[in-house]
This record gives structure tokens, sequence and C-alpha cells, in this order.
């Protein structure tokens, strides 16, 4: 009997084994929303370390790279001892690295051997995170709904930008924001919406994946009834022909390996404190925001706040990933926010179904022509399906916020961590005059001073006085902690 409701179990429930016909399908959900974001730090790093692009070490990191999300999401869905949160989280590699490990390459002198020092220094920075992690729980008194409820916001403000450029085709394009990837990002978005509201089942809880597969679909007929290519002038006043961007390379799929295994410490470690010491700092950072997503997950598609063994376990699966990572020259994992705002729109939350995504990942790892295939997908399909997911997380950090009545004071630590905090981070000129170190950390998302300036708040400012809902949040409080 037991077997029987394991094996039926509703993809909206967090135990259970579905069906593979409805669990496959949502785990590649998964993969598609945050294929690229994996791979794309690792492009920029390899390129600023000088390693050539589409060189055999750069071709390993990316394969190994897809390996190493897939291994860890499965540790973080269904843990080993204390590590792991035990929730639908989708690991992979992390993109708020980039910035401190460009700055690293260029102390370093760039090459294989600035990439070996990062390599080194993420080994260590994920054993700290681990301990970090087990320390979570006495530390919990600082992440009150208010504080992760402004990092989940941030989070998601964030996203939305990246969101939108892919919308228009990826901001790299030379045809970014023409009407042809517009109109395959509207058509891929607006057949999510109709069958996330208009259908039930199946193909209502599958929507993102429906949306991309008619994405391909759709600019394969556009391939064949229009150009594929266009002219531009360059920056030196050169003609030059372009293919555009929402067409399918499918060329890279028949080039692609069948079979391939991964490299074990594909490059030499060096262990400098130049770079152990910046990229240490980072894992603090990154601990916070994995915090903030977590938070995001329980709340957008359980309903509740995450507990401290969830939080302990999630961070310490962050940490000895990313240490596991770096054993295969792959940069720092984390929680990827892509997927927190998938789970947060579909309410999907059953673990088998995202492990499942977890295991489509390992065999990309291990057969490059899967990996291929996702890897050609244009940026407009997936933008179609990304403005509404990264949106969804910011639903998830107002929901946080408000879960209780706001008064003066949250208002003053959501004002000034998103106003200020947020502000700086995400407009990185005004940090240009201050020390690098600062702008390192500060620079980029904004989700990291937002973080900062939460907690700072959360701290200094005097409690209101207190109504009796936060009183009773407080029992509520002290009886879950027991």
């Amino acid at each position: 009997m037991e077997k029987q409701e394991k094996n039926t179990a509703s993809p909206y429930e967090l135990d259970g084994r579905p069906p593979l016909k409805v669990a496959i399908p949502l785990g590649l959900q998964h993969v598609l929303a945050m294929f690229v974001g994996n791979l794309t730090p690792l492009l920029i790093i390899t390129a600023a370390c000088g390693i050539e692009a589409g060189g055999d070490l750069q071709v390993a990191l990316l394969q190994n790279a897809m390996l190493i999300a897939g291994i860890v999401t499965l540790v973080q869905v269904f843990t080993i001892g204390p590590v792991g949160g035990k929730l639908p989280i989708v690991m992979g590699t992390s993109s708020g690295f980039i910035g401190v490990c460009q700055s690293v390459a260029g102390v370093m002198g760039n090459g294989v051997v600035a990439y070996g020092s990062i390599m080194a220094a993420s080994f260590i920075g994920g054993l700290f995170e681990t301990v970090l992690g087990s320390f979570l729980k006495p530390l919990r008194k600082f992440f009150p709904s208010v504080v992760t409820g402004t990092v989940v916001l941030s989070i998601g403000l964030s996203l939305i930008g990246v969101g939108i450029s892919s919308f228009g085709g990826g901001s790299s394009a030379k045809d970014y924001g023409s009407l042809e990837n517009l109109f395959v990002g509207f058509v891929v978005l607006i057949v999510i919406i109709v069958l996330k509201h208009g259908t039930k089942g199946f193909t209502s809880f599958s929507s993102i994946l429906i949306g991309i597969i008619v994405g391909y679909i759709l600019v394969s007929i556009m391939a064949m009834v229009l150009p594929t290519t266009f002219t531009y002038v360059d920056d030196t006043g050169a003609t030059v022909e372009a293919t555009k961007a929402w067409v399918l390379n499918w060329d890279k799929v028949a080039q692609a390996k069948w079979f391939a295994v991964p490299a074990l410490m594909p490059v030499k470690w060096v262990f400098d404190a130049r770079a152990i010491v910046p990229i240490l700092i980072m894992f603090i950072v990154t601990a916070v925001e994995t915090v903030g997503d977590i938070s995001g997950i329980t709340e957008g598609g359980l309903g509740r706040e995450a507990t401290d063994r969830e939080l302990s376990g999630g961070v310490m699966c962050d940490g000895l990933g990313s240490s596991f990572a770096a054993l295969f020259g792959v940069l720092p994992n984390t929680s990827f926010s892509q997927n927190v705002g998938l789970v947060a729109m579909n309410k999907v939350v059953n673990r088998f179904c995202i492990a499942t995504g977890g295991i489509f990942l390992i065999a990309c790892g291990l057969f490059p022509k899967l990996a291929a295939l996702i890897s050609i997908m244009p940026q407009s399909v997936l933008g179609g399906a990304a403005v509404m997911m990264f949106s969804s997380i910011v639903v998830s950090g107002i929901q946080l916020i408000t879960k209780w009545p706001i008064g003066p004071r949250n208002v003053t630590i959501v004002s000034v961590a998103l106003g200020l905090g947020y502000g700086l981070g995400s407009n990185t000129a005004i940090l240009v005059h201050l020390p690098q170190a600062i702008s390192l950390i500060f620079g980029g998302s904004g989700i990291v001073p937002a973080a900062v300036f939460a907690i700072i708040l959360n701290i200094v400012l005097p409690k209101d006085e207190k109504s009796e809902i936060e009183r009773a949040e407080e029992m509520l409080e002290k009886v879950k902690n027991k």
C-alpha cells in the first residue's frame, strides 16, 4: 500500500514518487531553466584566464560543470547525513563569483596558473562555508522573515533584467531586440500562460517545458520561411554578415561526441593568499544568498518558512558541493535562483521530479550530444519563460516580508536595504572610487549589499512595540526550534 502511494504521489507534494512520465518532463523544465546559466560563468572566467575558447580544456570544464551540477543537486534533494536541505533545490555553477574570479585572474597574471589558484581557493572556501552552515542554527535569529524576504526580493529584482535581456535575444546578439526575437519570446510566454491557467493536470504544471518545445518548433519553421542571416556595420566600419540569434545551430549537435569521460583535476592547483582571501569572503556572501533561495523555495512552493535543519543542510551542501566541484576544475556551486522562480510559479515541489533533472544533468556531462541539444536553445525562447519565472521570485519575497504586519521598523529595513543596498549594487559605477575589495563584493547584482544592510539594520534598530501577532510569532518560533 505504501509503495502504491509513493508511485502515485502528486508533483505538488514534497515527498513520494510520481510516475516517470510526469516526473521526467518536470525535471527537464528545471534543466532548461538553468542550463545556460550553469555554463556561462565558466565561459567568462576561462576567457579571463586566457584559456582557449573551444579548446580541449574548456570543453572538459564545461562537461564537468554539468556533471557536478547534477551530482550536487541529488545531494541537496536527498541529503547525505546533515548535508543537504531535502528540498526541491537545483544546484549549479554560481555567477556570484564572476567578479571576484576576474579580479583574481588579473592579479595572478591570467593563464592556467590563475585558474588553478581559483580552484584551490574555491576548495578551501567550500570547506569554510560547510563549517558556517553547521553553525547556522544559532545564527538564525539574524535571518527573520523581513531579512530573508528582502534578500529573496533582491534576488528576483536582479534576475528580471537577465530575463528580459534573454527575451530580446541576448544582449550580446547583434540583432538584439529585433521583432523576430520579441515575437518568439511573446509566443513562448503566451503558450505558458494559456497552459498554466487554461488547462489542468500535466499540461498545466509542464507549461514551461511545453512552451520551450513550442519555441524550438517555432524557430525551426521561421528558419524555413525567413532569412537566417543579416548584415551590420561593426566598430571598424566594415560590413559583417551574422546569423540571427533565434536560429538553431544543429551543426553543434552533430559535432558533439556521444560519450566523454569526465576529467579529474584538469588543472594544477596553486595556493595563493591573493586568491584565497577574496574568494573566502564571497563564500560568506553566497551563504546568505542560499538562505534567501531556500526561504524563497519554502515560502513560494510550500507556503511556510524554512526550518533550521533545511537552512543548515542547504548551506552545507553549497559548501561541500563547491569543494567537490573544485576537484573537477569547476567554479563554486550554489542554489540556482532561476529554479526558485520556477518552483514559485508552478508549485511543483516534489523532490523526485527535481532529482530526474539532476540525473539528466549528469547524463549531459557524460553524453555531450544531449548537452549540445539544450545548449543551442535560442535566448529568446528561454526569455519567454524567464520573465515570468524570475518575477515569481519577487512575489515570493513580498510574501515573506508581508507574512506578518509591517511596522515602522520593518519598513525602514526593507526601504534602506532595497533603496541604498540594492541601488548601490546594481549601479556599479558609483563604487568606482572605493577600495577594489568593496567594489568586488558589493558590485554586481545588488543582492549582497541588500542582504548586508538588511542584516545590520535588523541588529541595530530597536524593536517595535510588540503586537499580539508578533508575540504569537515568537511563541511559534520557540516551539519550532524545540
